[in-house]
């Protein structure tokens, strides 16, 4: 197995504004990160800092030295901008009830039955 047997794989990172995805060919052997820093994206994302960014395959956060099966699909996750439990914990602290879906509950009805 030498470095002539190629596999495609896919990279994708989504910003809020614009989305990547891109298909490469990588020798058989290459890693999650390796295929992240050969697909150009760190050069069109300067900002991207892949030390500090997860890297999954199909949606599961996966190793950056993780070996690459063809048709892989390598996506890099932005980290939080706000810890989920930190959010939590203050809205509770402000008395802010939440409902599935995260938003604000509609204020409780009267237990007076003749309102």
């Amino acid at each position: 197995m030498g470095n002539a047997d190629t596999i495609t794989v896919e990279v994708a990172y989504a910003l809020p504004e614009q989305q990547w995805l891109l298909e490469l060919q990588v020798p058989e052997g290459t890693t999650a990160r390796q295929a992240v820093e050969s697909s150009g994206l760190l050069e069109a994302c300067p900002e991207l800092d892949l030390d500090n960014s997860r890297l999954g395959i199909f949606g599961k956060v996966t190793k950056p030295d993780q070996v690459l099966r063809a048709r892989d699909r390598v996506e890099v996750y932005r980290p939080l901008i706000a810890d989920p439990k930190e959010v939590r914990r203050l809205r509770a602290k402000e008395g802010k009830r939440m409902k599935k879906g995260g938003g604000d509950l509609e204020p409780e009805a009267s237990s007076d039955p003749t309102v």
